[in-house]
């Protein structure tokens, strides 16, 4: 293996999860200008991650939908109103049908 292309700065980095309230320590080359103090005391770098082994559904078993600008909450409104709107649609279609038979059937008995 190649020793000049491997990093060199590996040190102790905190990890965590704000959402699932999870975080870890670990070696890792991240650079990060925050700091942590962590249980045993001492003050490492911390690394902010969206998504970890606590909150990602394919290792916890469980659909979780971390929904943080209401994107689920609009897609739903938007899904209720055009089901509501094709409804009125059909029902309005289906109003001037019966007026054209009405209509055809007046014309017929003159």
């Amino acid at each position: 293996m190649k020793t000049s292309i491997q990093p060199k700065d590996y040190r102790f980095v905190v990890f965590a999860d704000e959402q699932a309230k999870f975080s870890f320590l670990t070696r890792s080359t991240a650079q990060s200008e925050e700091t942590i103090k962590w249980t045993d005391g001492n003050e490492y770098p911390l690394v902010k991650v969206q998504i970890s082994s606590a909150s990602h559904p394919f290792f916890t078993g469980e659909e979780k939908i971390i929904d943080t600008e209401g994107r689920v909450d609009r897609f739903k409104a938007r899904s209720k109103k055009a089901a509501s709107l094709k409804t009125a649609l059909s029902n309005k279609a289906i109003k001037a049908q019966k007026e054209a038979i009405k209509k055809a059937e007046k014309e017929a008995n003159k």
